[in-house]
């Protein structure tokens, strides 16, 4: 069995008439830790979301793979559901449904099997202790006065109780105090196993001084113009991203 997890080939998106992907290519295998730099305006989110079918861009061109089948054409739904789960730059905030409900429907729709609640509860409990969430928010409305720190937790929460197959984490570290960012570094590490992946996309090296990184890619106008080890993270932190826009 192949332990490709995704891979891009050519991609080329639009934004109503504005190409904002220039011929992207993205291999992803299972175990590894990715992170994708750029300047903003690049396509960091743009690929995220294309990843996902967001109807707001249009796949001109080339391919996206998920364990070895062409997703191009399949919903935002049936995607999550073959293991691809994505946290959000801002969260939305949603009034009349708890954490707790939330989680237990989106595993439901996930793993299309009914969650047995109480080893739930415990699951979710536990998970939330190790991010040193207040254990009250899991019963408040979804995100609903959280601050942006809770609200990422909360996001990393997600993550570990859907245990997805990739996930992809848009910015998760934008916002965040330092000891924010060491509680998210560490649920990124609770879900890291060899049979999962994640992909970070950030402009700031700050969240990748707390995890091991296999691969740095930076994405300028569009295309990966460049990937290396963590090391290339602390070079951009010096030098920043000018001597890749030419």
């Amino acid at each position: 069995m192949s332990d490709k997890l995704l891979e891009i080939k050519d991609l080329h998106v639009n934004a109503g008439e504005k190409e904002i992907l220039k011929g992207l290519n993205l291999n992803i295998k299972k175990g590894e830790v990715h992170v994708i730099m750029g300047p903003n305006g690049a396509g960091k989110s743009t690929l995220a979301n294309v990843i996902l079918n967001n109807p707001q861009y249009t796949k001109k061109s080339g391919s996206v793979e998920f364990e070895g089948e062409n997703i191009n054409d399949l919903s935002t739904d049936q995607i999550a559901k073959k293991g691809i789960f994505m946290s959000f730059q801002l969260p939305e905030e949603i009034p009349g449904i708890s954490t707790m409900n939330f989680l237990k429907y989106a595993k439901n729709k996930v793993t299309e099997k009914p969650v047995k609640i109480f080893e739930f509860k415990d699951t979710v409990k536990k998970y939330s202790e190790e991010l040193s969430m207040n254990p009250k928010l899991i019963e408040r409305n979804l995100n609903v006065g959280f601050s942006g720190g809770e609200k990422k937790k909360n996001e990393i929460l997600q993550m570990l109780v859907l245990n997805p197959k990739l996930a992809i984490l848009d910015e998760t570290d934008s916002g965040l105090d330092v000891d924010a960012i060491k509680i998210v570094s560490k649920g990124i590490e609770m879900f890291k196993n060899d049979d999962n992946a994640v992909l970070i996309i950030t402009h700031n090296t700050r969240i990748l001084n707390h995890l091991k990184v296999d691969y740095v890619h930076v994405l300028v106008n569009g295309q990966i113009v460049k990937t290396s080890t963590a090391e290339l993270a602390e070079e951009i932190e010096e030098t920043g991203y000018a001597q890749y826009k030419k």
